[in-house]
C-alpha cells in the first residue's frame, strides 16, 4: 500500500519534498496556504501576514549553478544571479518538468498536526486543515514533511529602544518594505545590517535626503562578483577550499579578510565586526561601499534611544529630524501547528537530528525540511534533506536509537556555538559542503572521489577542484541521474552564456616575446658562427630561424622545410 505524505508549504523546499516523495514511490499531498507556488520567491504587491515577503528589487545572493536542484540545471541563458521573478520562473519550470502541481492543494492552511492514538504502531499523523472559506478538514497521513521556512514572523524588538513611543515619524519592519515609494527626500535610519538592512539602506539612499545604517556588531561585506567578474560562490565553493578551511582555518580566515579589506577597509568604513569571516554569514551587497564613500549612507553604532524625531546612538551622537526608521531586525521562528513536544530546543535551535528529525518520536515519520542556514543556497540543502527524509519514510534507511541521536545533537550544538555566532535571530548555521556531504553519507550519494579519478579523470578533477555544484550528488547511489556528468562538465558554459550578449573577439597573442626570442637566437647564432662552433642542430640556420620567425609572422630567407 502506497504511503501518503503531507507536505506543508509549496515553496522551494516543498517542491523538492513533493518531487522526492514521487521518486521514492510515496504519495505526496502538499498544502499551500496561498494561491500559488514559490513561497518566499513569489513577490506580493502587499505583504500578507503569516507569509514571507520580499521587496521588488531582490536579487538572489547565490548564483544559479550553486542554487540549482540537483537534477534540473537552470537554463543557460538565465543570469547567474537572478532577479526574484526569474527564481520563481525557475521554480515553475521545475514544477512543470516533474508534474508537481497536481499534488498541491492551494489556499489550504494546516491548522494542526497530531500523532494518532496508535502512533507507536502505525507512525501515522492526523493533519487538520482549513480552507480559505474557513472549513476544517481532518486527514490521515503516514508521514509529514514540514517545509514552511522561517521568514514569516518579523521580530520587532521595540522594548530594546527606549523612547520609541515618542518617535514622531514612521517606523516599520523590513518585512513590510516593498520599494522606495514614499521615502523620497526623507531622513532614514535603518537598524540592522543583515542582507535586508544593507539592501534597503542602499536602495533608499538613491532617493532619500540621507540614510543612516545602524549596526551593533558590524559585518563582513562581500560582493557577488569573484575573480575576473565570475560569480564569487562558483569560484570559491570548492572541495579544495573546504580542506584548507578544515586544516588551517585561521590562515584561511586571515587570507579571506585581507582580500575583503583590499577591496575596501572594513575598519575605515566602520563595518569591521569583532568576529572572523566564517563566524557568521556575511552581508552580500555589491553597492554598499560605493554608497558609503559617496556619503549617501552613513554607518552608525547601535541606537541607544529616541527623543521625538531625534535618534541617539551609543557613541553619544544624535541625528535630528528623522522621518523613517526601518527595523531590519530579523525574524522569529515557530511551527504553531506542531505539538509542543516536538519543539524542544538545543541551544537556540530546534532539537533535530541532522537538522531534520525530532529524536523523541517512536516512529521517524516527521521531518523538518529547509529550516537551515549556511553560507550557500537553501535549495540544495533542502533537497538533500528531503531525499534523505523520504527514504527514511519509505523504510529504506534507518535512524540511530534516540540516545545516540540526542548525543549527536548535543555534540553538534556545542560545535556550532564554538564555530558560529549563534543567537535567537541566528539559531543555527552549518558549513554548506560539509553538511551536504554528511547527509549524502546517510543514504549513499556522496561522490566516490578516488573511483571517479580512476574511472573518469576529467570528471573527477572537475568534482574535486571545480565548484561543488549540487549535480555531484546525483553521480551515484539512490536517485542517480544519467545527466549528472554532463551537467557538471557543462556548468561553466551555463555560467558564461549570459555574458555573451555582445561577443568581443579574442585578442591576438602578442608577438613581442617571440620577437625577442628570435632576436636572441639570431644573436646566439652570430656568436657561434664567429667562434666556428656550430652544433649539428644549427647546421641549417635558415630553416631554424624560419621556424622561429614564422611564429611572429616573418619569413626568413627561404621556406621552412616540410
Amino acid at each position: 500500500m502506497t504511503l501518503r505524505v503531507a507536505v506543508i508549504g509549496a515553496g522551494c523546499s516543498g517542491l523538492a519534498g513533493i518531487k522526492c516523495c514521487l521518486d521514492e514511490g510515496l504519495e505526496p499531498v502538499c498544502f499551500e496556504s496561498s494561491n500559488d507556488i514559490g513561497g518566499l520567491w513569489r513577490y506580493k504587491e502587499k505583504p500578507e501576514p503569516g507569509r514571507a515577503s520580499i521587496y521588488h528589487s531582490v536579487i538572489v545572493n547565490s548564483s544559479k549553478e550553486m542554487m540549482a536542484y540537483s537534477d534540473f540545471p537552470p537554463p543557460a541563458d538565465f543570469p547567474n544571479n537572478m532577479h526574484h521573478s526569474q527564481v520563481l520562473q525557475y521554480l515553475r519550470l521545475y514544477a512543470e518538468q516533474f508534474d508537481l502541481l497536481q499534488h498541491i492543494r492551494f489556499q489550504t492552511s494546516v491548522y494542526s498536526v497530531k500523532e494518532r492514538p496508535d502512533f507507536s504502531h502505525s507512525g501515522q499523523w492526523e493533519v487538520e486543515t482549513e480552507s480559505r472559506e474557513g472549513d476544517r478538514e481532518r486527514h490521515i497521513f503516514d508521514a509529514v514533511m514540514v517545509c514552511t521556512g522561517h521568514y514569516t514572523q518579523p521580530h520587532l524588538p521595540l522594548r530594546d529602544f527606549p523612547g520609541i513611543d515618542t518617535f514622531t515619524g514612521r517606523y516599520f519592519h523590513s518585512w513590510e518594505y516593498q520599494c522606495t515609494r514614499g521615502l523620497e527626500g526623507k531622513r532614514i535610519v535603518v537598524i540592522g545590517i543583515g542582507n535586508s538592512g544593507g539592501d534597503i539602506a542602499v536602495e533608499s539612499s538613491r532617493v532619500a535626503e540621507q540614510v543612516y545604517l545602524s549596526t551593533r556588531r558590524g559585518a563582513w561585506v562581500v560582493g557577488r562578483l569573484g575573480d575576473n567578474g565570475l560569480p564569487g560562490d562558483v569560484m570559491n565553493s570548492t572541495r579544495l577550499f573546504v580542506l584548507l578551511q578544515r586544516y588551517i582555518p585561521s590562515w584561511v580566515d586571515r587570507i579571506v579578510e585581507q582580500k575583503l579589506n583590499h577591496h575596501f577597509d572594513h575598519r575605515l568604513y566602520g563595518l569591521r565586526p569583532s568576529h572572523g569571516f566564517f563566524k557568521q554569514i556575511p552581508v552580500v551587497n555589491d553597492d554598499l561601499p560605493g554608497r558609503i564613500i559617496s556619503g549617501r549612507v552613513v554607518v552608525k553604532p547601535n541606537v541607544r534611544e529616541f527623543h521625538g524625531s531625534s535618534v541617539v546612538f551609543e557613541d553619544g551622537t544624535v541625528v535630528d529630524k528623522v522621518d523613517v526608521v526601518v527595523f531590519a531586525t530579523g525574524y522569529n521562528y515557530d511551527f504553531p501547528f506542531l505539538p509542543s513536544s516536538l519543539k524542544a530546543r538545543a541551544g537556540y535551535r530546534l532539537s533535530l537530528y541532522k537538522q531534520v528529525f525530532p529524536p523523541s518520536l517512536e516512529r521517524p515519520t516527521l521531518a523538518v525540511v529547509g529550516f537551515i542556514h549556511a553560507l550557500g543556497a537553501v535549495i540544495p540543502l533542502a533537497e538533500m534533506q528531503a531525499r534523505w527524509a523520504t527514504r527514511v519514510f519509505a523504510g529504506l534507511q534507518k535512524l540511530p536509537p534516540e540516545k545516540n541521536m540526542l548525543l549527536d545533537i548535543e555534540r553538534e550544538t556545542k560545535e556550532m556555538h564554538q564555530r558560529f555566532a549563534c543567537s535567537e535571530r541566528n539559531p543555527l548555521q552549518v558549513d554548506f559542503i560539509a553538511y551536504m556531504d554528511d547527509l549524502a553519507r546517510q543514504f549513499g550519494v556522496r561522490p566516490n572521489f578516488l573511483g571517479l579519478l580512476l574511472r573518469d579523470p576529467r570528471l573527477g578533477l572537475n568534482v574535486l577542484l571545480g565548484p561543488c555544484t549540487p549535480y555531484q550528488y546525483r553521480l551515484c547511489g539512490p536517485g542517480k541521474w544519467a545527466g549528472a556528468r554532463q551537467a557538471i562538465l557543462t556548468q561553466w558554459e551555463r555560467v558564461t552564456r549570459p555574458f555573451k550578449t555582445r561577443v568581443v573577439p579574442e585578442p591576438r597573442p602578442s608577438s613581442l616575446p617571440l620577437y625577442f626570442t628570435a632576436c636572441s637566437a639570431t644573436l646566439l647564432l652570430a656568436v657561434l658562427y664567429s667562434m666556428n662552433k656550430i652544433p649539428a642542430v644549427l647546421q641549417n640556420p635558415a630553416g631554424l630561424l624560419n621556424r622561429l620567425w614564422c611564429l611572429t609572422g616573418t619569413t626568413w630567407g627561404e621556406s621552412v622545410p616540410a
